[in-house]
């Protein structure tokens, strides 16, 4: 028995004699127990059986997302088996499933195609880009439970440094201040530039149109010396006999002719003209209007073929009768200067024609006309 030792009991009653109840005074109860009882402490103590407490609480769940299980124990204590009693029947821990979503983790999916360059040339100061992107959707993260999203960025960026460079047109820049004017007296040009630098051309782009340089007349109050400059040479006049009035047309009579020329526009103390004197003068025989004899000159060339094409083409040529000064001395007087001959003769070479000949011959393999 559990708990307490076994005990055995003995009664006695109150009958010899029991107290009286009809008499004055009644009679007394007899003193003491009318039980005694007696520990049979020398009995050996009975088995008890152990019998289970209550379960406890389930444990936590054996994993954090996903399938599981949770356990529950209970212990073999109300009462534990004592004195050889039997131990609880049954399992001790008890397991039941649990189950939980697992937070998914992103994963980027593949890169987009390149798209499009943000120019179609490299202008200057900055290179154009193009750009692709990504999703973080390969999974994309749970929300509940929250998985971690995708690491790094959802778009990627790179130079479009294969485009050729864009062309870059000139600009003209500022205009220069006038220059000082060109000259120090009478009228000359102050002048002002202006580069093609804002910007220069670059790359095959076109240069700055209209002009990079621009002028304007400034007057000074000094007048410019002005230098002589000579004029042309005039005609030269009759060959005449240098003593005297003889005539020596047609004869065989050395003369002199002479021609002037002028120092003109000199003013404000410009300089005089340099060189030879205002005449010049020369010796020379007087052939005008004679008769000589003549000789021919060679054959000038051919001229072209005229017409060009077709039929009937022809060629000519012309020679020149001139006039035979082999009878005249080629110096004269005795300084042996070299003389010339004035005037206009007439040359005789011969019957008819006097004065030139025409040679004439038709045009070999001319093409036809188109």
């Amino acid at each position: 028995q559990h708990g307490k030792v076994p005990s055995r009991v003995r009664n006695r009653s109150c009958s010899s004699p029991a107290p009286s109840s009809d008499t004055e005074p009644p009679g007394d109860r007899c003193p003491g127990d009318g039980i005694q009882v007696q520990d049979c402490s020398e009995l050996p103590n009975c088995p008890v059986d152990g019998s289970w407490g209550a379960w406890s609480p389930p444990q936590p769940c054996s994993v954090t997302c996903g399938e599981g299980l949770q356990l529950s124990f209970r212990t073999c204590e109300s009462p534990p088996p004592k004195y050889g009693g039997r131990f609880c029947d049954g399992m001790s821990t008890q397991a039941s499933v649990c189950r939980s979503p697992c937070p998914v983790d992103g994963f980027w999916s593949g890169w987009s195609n390149w798209g499009e360059c943000s120019s179609s040339c490299i202008p200057d100061g900055r290179v154009p880009v193009r750009t692709r992107q990504r999703s973080c959707s390969n999974p994309a993260p749970s929300s509940s439970p929250p998985g971690r999203g995708c690491q790094g960025d959802d778009s990627q960026t790179e130079n479009c440094n294969h485009l050729p460079h864009c062309t870059v047109d000139g600009g003209w820049g500022s205009w220069s201040d006038f220059t000082p004017c060109s000259v120090t007296c009478g009228v000359g040009l102050e002048v002002s530039v202006r580069p093609c630098d804002s910007p220069a051309p670059k790359h095959g782009g076109r240069p700055c149109s209209g002009d990079g340089r621009r002028t304007r007349i400034c007057t000074t109050s000094v007048h410019c010396p002005v230098d002589g400059m000579w004029s042309e040479w005039s005609q030269w006049n009759t060959c005449k006999f240098p003593f005297g009035e003889r005539n020596i047309n047609c004869k065989q009579l050395g003369g002199r002719q002479t021609r002037q020329r002028e120092c003109l526009y000199r003013a404000h103390n410009g300089s005089i003209c340099t060189g030879e004197s205002l005449t010049e003068t020369r010796v020379c025989y007087d052939v005008n209007g004679c008769y000589l004899k003549g000789v021919w000159e060679n054959w000038e060339p051919w001229t072209l073929c005229r017409p060009p094409c077709g039929k009937n083409s022809r060629r000519a040529r012309k020679k020149h009768c001139k006039p035979d000064y082999s009878g005249y001395s080629p110096t004269i007087g005795r300084q042996k200067e070299k003389a010339t001959f004035f005037g206009k003769p007439t040359a005789d070479c011969g019957p008819l024609p006097t004065e030139q000949k025409v040679e004439s011959q038709p045009c070999l393999n001319i093409p036809p006309c188109p």
